[in-house]
């Protein structure tokens, strides 16, 4: 362990994970793979650097999700649906700025710009939420994670590396998704909606009028991304303050009081709600992300104390499941899925960061010991195992404008 993180390492263990000082703040982010498992930073970056290997050039077939396109570009693949999707592309590029991998940044970036990136019809200025491999766009609509994804990614690569030119200028690309995103009926009217709720100051599900502009996705919001907007923007500063404020305060009502798990649509009260007889109002694949989102924004900014109590009822609820506990649940606790999956398994682990609880450990040696998945449905298991792996090892940063 470098010297320079002794000194956060003696207090953590004396003082408990949750009651350390923000990180966004002091730079200071904890390895809980050290703090908990006494893993040496070599024992770590030796996992990060063999997960970037598999998941970035791996085999084809069975490993990576990233494949290179032309002399340029490249596309992250969603392997089980057979597209590419914003939310993996977002992630993807997330990932590399957080490793310091400026090629296949820019490459992944390139992709989604030239692809995914629409100039004309209802959906001007947003990015279609899935393409074809070829670069075909599948579906006009967005998803509003990917552009909140995009637009932190293109911050943090501003930071990191300095602007460019064109669409490497990375923090004009970013300014330019947050005004469409807060102000695209103000450019024009149709179909489209903004991506974040006037009233509710809330993220929608989709930007669609009358087909989910009137709904959220708790795992969508993204507190500490709205805070490092309010620092980055050029504009609408107060608004990404409050909207961090509104999210923070949707969680508590959207956590059952028991169980601490949240639905995968809901509405903007917090009320469960579905969409499409799709099952969405119970705790399923999107929910999973909400117990990392909210861990991260409370390592970040220290914000609310209620996510620390959050995040240790989530935790006691799995502890209560038993170590093979399953993937999909009523919100109120009753079990409707079977398979114990990676991609939740890594997003407990993630929890871990704003939970005080001393069985947290029991989480984070699971994803320390778990392989990553080779399968069919390895894209967003292994995205999610990526995200709380960089977490957990205390890589992954808030990079703030100077």
């Amino acid at each position: 362990m470098r010297a320079k993180n002794l000194a956060g390492f003696v207090l953590m263990m004396s003082i408990g994970v949750a009651a350390f000082p923000q990180a966004a703040k002091t730079g200071t982010y904890p390895n809980l793979f050290a703090l908990l498992l006494g893993k040496s930073e070599a024992e770590t970056q030796a996992r990060l650097d063999a997960a970037w290997k598999q998941l970035f050039y791996g085999d084809d077939q069975s490993e990576r999700v990233y494949y290179p396109a032309g002399e340029d570009m490249a596309y992250l693949m969603d392997i089980g649906s057979n597209d590419v999707r914003s939310e993996g592309m977002s992630y993807g590029m997330m990932i590399a700025v957080q490793l310091d991998k400026k090629g296949e940044f820019d490459r992944l970036w390139k992709w989604a710009k030239t692809y995914m990136y629409q100039k004309t019809g209802s959906y001007k200025g947003y990015f279609a939420w899935h393409c074809s491999k070829e670069g075909r766009k599948l579906s006009g609509n967005p998803a509003s994670d990917g552009e909140e994804w995009f637009a932190t990614a293109l911050f943090f690569a501003s930071a990191r590396w300095g602007d460019g030119e064109g669409i490497f200028d990375y923090r004009k690309e970013a300014q330019a998704i947050l005004d469409v995103m807060l102000h695209k009926t103000d450019l024009d009217k149709g179909v489209a909606t903004n991506m974040f709720d006037a009233e509710a100051k809330q993220v929608v599900f989709v930007p669609t009028k009358n087909n989910g502009a009137e709904i959220t996705d708790p795992s969508y919001h993204l507190p500490h991304f709205y805070e490092a907007w309010a620092l980055w923007a050029d504009k609408d500063r107060a608004f990404w303050k409050d909207a961090a404020a509104a999210s923070r305060g949707f969680w508590k009502k959207a956590a059952d009081p028991e169980t601490g798990l949240m639905p995968d649509y809901a509405e903007f009260d917090g009320k469960s709600a579905d969409m499409n007889g799709g099952g969405h109002q119970d705790f399923l694949y999107d929910a999973w992300r909400v117990g990392m989102n909210l861990a991260v924004d409370y390592s970040w900014f220290r914000a609310d104390p209620w996510q620390v109590e959050q995040s240790d009822r989530l935790l006691k609820f799995f502890l209560g499941q038993g170590a093979g506990y399953g993937d999909r649940y009523k919100v109120t606790g009753e079990r409707i899925g079977n398979d114990h999956s990676l991609g939740l398994v890594a997003m407990n682990a993630a929890t871990c960061l704003a939970a005080s609880r001393p069985e947290r450990k029991v989480f984070v040696l699971e994803l320390w010991n778990a392989q990553l998945d080779k399968g069919q449905w390895r894209y967003y298991n292994d995205m999610l195992y990526m995200l709380a792996f960089l977490n957990l090892s205390g890589n992954f940063r808030a990079y703030l404008p100077k």
